[in-house]
């Protein structure tokens, strides 16, 4: 085999039905340094005419160690046949200047095997199990694009319930260039499974033609390329060719249809067991480092990175000053201030060190560990000043970054991402990827944490580090800074450059070795409210370093619980009495608007509840369903200066629901504040909305058990988010008005969402409320909702909604990491590399 051409087929189709006859044939090829390759095709030895899709494949190009090319070495070729009688051979020719090579030859024996009579082109792309609620992903369409039904069979063939959810595949109408992207052929197929032991499948049907696929067994032909893109790397690319030259290929495509080895869920979401390859696969390049070494920057600040070094091992002393001297970024200084016991660590730095940009003092006595800071802060000369501490280590790029972002010199305060490193055997894990400034995660938290990169006119406004909260001194001093900075000057960079090592002594392998640190981080945290004269109580959360604050309410404000409702008097009646009954907070008044029941109970029942509680109100409305206008028309009849919008199937667990939710809202900066909510098994139905997840939004955390904190605890910590909820989210009248109340051309989705986005776009935040807990028992398993009246109206508000905000869509959650993947229900995955570049290939570059 040549060494000119790399190439590879990810999957092959021979197409036979009544719409369409042809081989698809989806792969890669290139030669040189990821140059794009010529093609052509023979059949049966004679040229013939094909379309070909060129695609972007920076898996491909990732994994050879080209990054910074965008070249389209991937390929969908579409070969047709119909006028082919005898199909013997189907040869594919690669072209470079004055070489050619034959890189696949399929033979009739060989295309046999792949022969599809059926109309059905899909992929299982997901199977994911939580505790018996299965969630399979995928897509499935024909190729007149018309609408396919899917049933969920168990292995008696009975058709089981199961909740639909339509998804747009924007990455599939690509990739096979498809007419239009406004079909939602991906699907989510949601369902409880109670006997492990049962199998289940999905059936396709369109007019006549049907299809039954395993589901739990199946892997498709695109989800077996995207293991394998997964578990690539180039030593196993070169296995890869070695084993298909030495046995052929027929043979090395059936080790192909195996799957990846040492993979813990091909077909699933990455695990964070994975996260040590992922950093190594994501992290620059040599060649892209030595650019930033040549790069010059207009404006180039002296970085000054502040350590306090206390007794610190010798050889993590040594791999925290290399990895400063290993910067791309060459304008820096060092500056050491040194409280040990003893002599050993300046003995180890005068002998080892002559770098006339590190600063080294030694003082005459441990001054704690803010004081330590402060000395080293003293030796500075720098524009901007870092804090180091002195067994952790920084990524090469570190510095580089930090200065990338302070060429707008508005900005005073930078935080990027962290990871941890197991000391003993150099494996990196619990990466932690932080959202865009939030304050209110701030205040449960300090999630700021490292790499911190200040301006110094900033530390001389707000004073250095104090000795009164040793241990916790630098969350008190992200907390005093978050007093006086505006919005524009804080700055977060999304890319992991510091590395926490995890040792013995160290708090990131073991937290309770410094639980004095915590108790330091409870009273900066109320020293910081008092300051901003917020009257709350701050107490310590399920889990260390977490922490609950509780605002006072101010007065006795009236809060308007509006409850649209047709029938369903029993879910009415519960949402009702169990804030009736269970609430702590008294000051409330409920407007029922009644909406074109025909239950004569159901009349019966309201005049039997206005009767019962003097604060329930039934209003009429008379017109057609819309969401929007009914809650509208609801808020007329509201005298409150806070609302809450509540759906009729919910059930008040918390009764401290109504004033925490309240405390939230009262703050000035505060638009809307939704609640937790939980399905009937005690799992998470909505901890926040994530813009972009799944298509357009979807909630946080979804089927995660209450008890469980989820990714770094977020789902225990109120914190600011883009949207929630509707279901249950408090607002305050003003903003209501403010915003023009909810979009009556929303008429059943997106409604709540686009209610957000519009309090957002009036600089308001939206809270996620923990301890406002509710039950809401919408069905896990509803039914089949894809009726094409459905379907249409679904499309039309899902367009709307995109044409409307599209500019978050396109740049993303700034609650949400853009490490995490878009693809899982619930959100908090990694974001796999095929994923990644595709979304860098779509935003023209790096960011």
């Amino acid at each position: 085999m040549s060494n000119i051409f790399k190439s590879c087929i990810d999957s092959i189709e021979y197409n036979d039905n009544q719409f369409e006859k042809n081989i698809r044939l989806t792969g890669w090829c290139f030669f040189d340094e990821g140059k794009v390759a010529e093609l052509s095709i023979l059949v049966n030895k004679e040229p013939i005419d094909f379309e070909i899709t060129s695609i972007h494949r920076p898996d491909v190009l990732g994994l050879y160690q080209f990054h910074d090319s965008f070249e389209k070495i991937g390929f969908v070729i579409t070969v047709p046949l119909e006028h082919i009688q005898f199909l013997k051979k189907v040869d594919v020719i690669a072209y470079s200047k004055n070489t050619s090579e034959t890189i696949y030859s399929l033979s009739h024996n060989l295309l046999h095997k792949y022969h599809n009579r059926q109309v059905f082109h899909y992929s299982i792309d997901d199977i994911k199990n939580n505790h018996g609620q299965i969630v399979v992903s995928g897509f499935v369409y024909v190729p007149t694009l018309e609408h396919v039904t899917i049933e969920l069979l168990n292995k008696a063939g009975r058709s089981v319930e199961y909740t639909y959810v339509p998804v747009r595949r924007s990455d599939v109408v690509e990739l096979y260039q498809l007419d239009s992207n406004d079909k939602l052929i991906g699907f989510q197929v949601i369902f409880t499974s109670v006997d492990p032991k049962e199998a289940y499948s999905l059936k396709f049907i369109y007019q006549n033609d049907e299809l039954i696929i395993p589901i739990i067994e199946s892997k498709s032909v695109f989800s077996l390329a995207k293991s394998y893109i997964r578990a690539a790397n180039p030593k196993r690319i070169q296995n890869a060719f070695n084993y298909l030259t030495r046995e052929g290929f027929d043979r090395f495509l059936e080790r192909l249809k195996k799957g990846p080895s040492q993979l813990s869920d091909p077909n699933g979401p990455l695990s964070y067991d994975e996260y040590h390859e992922w950093f190594n696969t994501m992290a620059p390049t040599s060649k892209v480092l030595e650019s930033q070494k040549k790069y010059h920057f207009e404006f180039a600040p002296k970085i000054s990175l502040i350590v306090a070094t206390y007794n610190t091992d010798p050889s993590f002393l040594k791999a925290m000053i290399d990895s400063v001297i290993n910067q791309t970024y060459s304008n820096w200084e060092l500056c050491i201030a040194d409280g040990s016991s003893n002599n050993q660590v300046e003995e180890y730095f005068r002998s080892h060190y002559d770098d006339q940009r590190i600063k080294f003092k030694r003082l005459h006595s441990n001054l704690g560990i803010a004081g330590n800071m402060n000395a080293a802060l003293e030796l500075c000369t720098g524009e901007y000043i870092a804090f180091f501490d002195h067994d952790d280590l920084l990524t090469p790029d570190a510095l580089f970054e930090n200065v990338k972002v302070l060429q707008n010199k508005n900005v005073k305060f930078v935080y990027s991402d962290e990871d941890k490193l197991i000391s003993e055997i150099g494996i990196y894990k619990d990466p932690r990827f932080k959202p865009d400034f939030n304050l209110t995660l701030l205040r449960t938290q300090n999630y700021i944490c490292h790499f911190l990169v200040v301006s110094k006119s900033l530390i001389s406004r707000i004073g250095a580090f104090k000795s009164e909260y040793d241990g916790a001194q630098d969350y008190d001093f992200v907390l005093r800074a978050s007093e006086v900075l505006k919005p524009e000057e804080i700055y977060h960079i999304p890319k992991i450059l510091y590395h926490w090592r995890m040792h013995q002594a160290s708090t990131a392998a073991n937290p309770e070795s410094k639980l004095y640190a915590f108790t330091a981080g409870k009273r900066a945290l109320e020293d910081h409210l008092m300051r901003l004269r917020l009257q709350a109580t701050v107490e310590m959360g399920k889990s260390l370093g977490i922490y609950n604050v509780h605002y006072e309410i101010v007065g006795n404000p009236l809060v308007s619980i509006i409850i649209p409702n047709k029938d369903h008097i029993d879910d009415l009646d519960r949402a009702i009495e169990s804030i009736q009954e269970k609430s702590s907070y008294r000051n409330f008044e409920m407007i029922i608007v009644e909406n074109n029941s025909t239950d004569e109970s159901t009349f019966d029942y309201y005049k039997e509840i206005e009767n019962k509680y003097p604060n329930v109100k039934v209003v009429y409305w008379k017109d057609e369903f819309n969401y929007s206008a009914i809650n509208n028309f609801g808020f007329e009849f509201s005298k409150g200066d806070y609302i809450l919008l509540l759906n009729n199937d919910t059930e008040m667990i918390e009764p401290n629901s109504l004033k925490s939710m309240l405390g939230y809202c009262q703050l000035d900066e505060v638009g809307a504040v939704g609640a937790k909510l939980l399905y009937p098994d005690d799992t998470i139905q909505h901890a926040g909305v994530i813009m972009g997840l799944g298509g357009i939004a979807n909630h946080a955390f979804v089927n995660l058990n209450r008890e469980n904190g989820g990714y770094f605890n977020m789902a225990f910590t109120a914190s600011e988010v883009s949207a929630v909820t509707a279901a249950c989210m408090m607002i305050k009248r003003s903003v209501f008005e403010e915003v023009g109340k909810l979009d009556t051309d929303f008429k059943v989705a997106f409604n709540d969402i686009d209610l957000c986005m519009k309090i957002r776009k009036k600089n308001y935040s939206i809270i996620f409320d923990p301890h406002a807990l509710f039950y809401h028992f919408e069905s896990k398993s509803r039914g089949l909702e894809d009726t094409p009246e459905k379907i249409e109206r679904f499309n039309g508000e899902i367009e709307r909604f995109e044409t409307k905000w599209k500019d978050i869509l396109k740049n993303g959650d700034p609650y949400y990491n853009p490490n995490f993947s878009l693809r899982y229900p619930g959100g908090y995955y990694l974001k796999s590399p095929d994923e990644f570049y595709a979304n860098r290939k779509e935003q023209g570059g790096d960011h």
